[in-house]
């Protein structure tokens, strides 16, 4: 059984975000980057069925050198080794495409990754991966479990759940709930010491159209000041609403 788990670098939630002046970039100075939440958790599920089934597990994430850091608490955490294509991920379908080939050199049986990353929330390259490749997809997923050459997963649907049986290969995104919070793993230093050692691959990016042209970026306007209206002063509540903030 080999598994491939797809990482992505992303910046911490508590960072505070900025642009380059021209509005086109991402402003990394003094940003601490973390594995992507929700790839995190498919990777931890990978290494439980690594556990119990004597599986490999392989990370892969497209970025430069800079990604090594956060690719070593990947291998520390548990993965065998790792790919690293080395380019910058320039949007979804370019990402998708290069883990694409490395899935069909490798001959992976399970692809895992996060339904998203908490930076852009495309939410695309799980699904991407799997129509390049032409292999089932399950999105959304809180549960799995391998039987022989089948995946049994457990799905997030509006209302309730999903249960879905699929053949390997397939291409499976996870999210909260595919494995338990309380057995997330950090990795201890015996992992640490262990991960220095662990390869992890450098391959150069197969030559793709990118499909994006970033325009620039703005921040949300920020909040203005709230005025506090006593509940029984109704008349001076619809005045502001009509005069100052003209929604009626």
């Amino acid at each position: 059984m080999k598994i491939l788990v797809c990482i992505s670098s992303v910046p911490d939630t508590t960072a505070k975000i900025n642009f380059t002046a021209d509005g086109k970039l991402f402003d990394k100075t003094g940003v601490q980057f973390v594995i992507n939440p929700h790839d995190e958790i498919s990777l931890n599920k990978a290494i439980d069925l690594q556990e119990k089934l004597g599986a490999t597990v392989t990370i892969v994430t497209v970025g430069d050198a800079s990604v090594d850091p956060v690719m070593r608490k990947a291998l520390a955490i548990g993965a065998n080794d790792g790919i690293r294509v080395d380019s910058e991920a320039k949007d979804d379908f370019f990402v998708a495409t290069q883990i694409a080939k490395i899935v069909k050199e490798g001959g992976y049986d399970l692809i895992l990754a996060g339904k998203e990353s908490i930076d852009y929330n495309g939410g695309a390259v799980p699904g991407f991966i799997a129509a390049i490749l032409d292999y089932a997809f399950v999105n959304a997923s809180i549960g799995l479990e391998l039987e022989g050459s089948t995946a049994k997963v457990v799905r997030e649907i509006d209302g309730g759940k999903e249960i879905i049986e699929v053949a390997l290969p397939v291409v499976i995104a996870g999210q909260k709930g595919l494995v338990e919070e309380s057995a997330i793993r950090i990795p201890n230093m015996r992992g640490i010491m262990q991960a220095r050692t662990k390869q992890i691959n450098v391959v150069a990016s197969e030559s793709t159209e990118s499909k994006v042209e970033i325009v620039g970026f703005e921040k949300p306007v920020e909040r203005g000041n709230v005025t506090l209206i006593d509940k029984d002063n109704v008349a001076e509540l619809v005045r502001l609403l009509h005069e100052e903030a003209k929604v009626i």
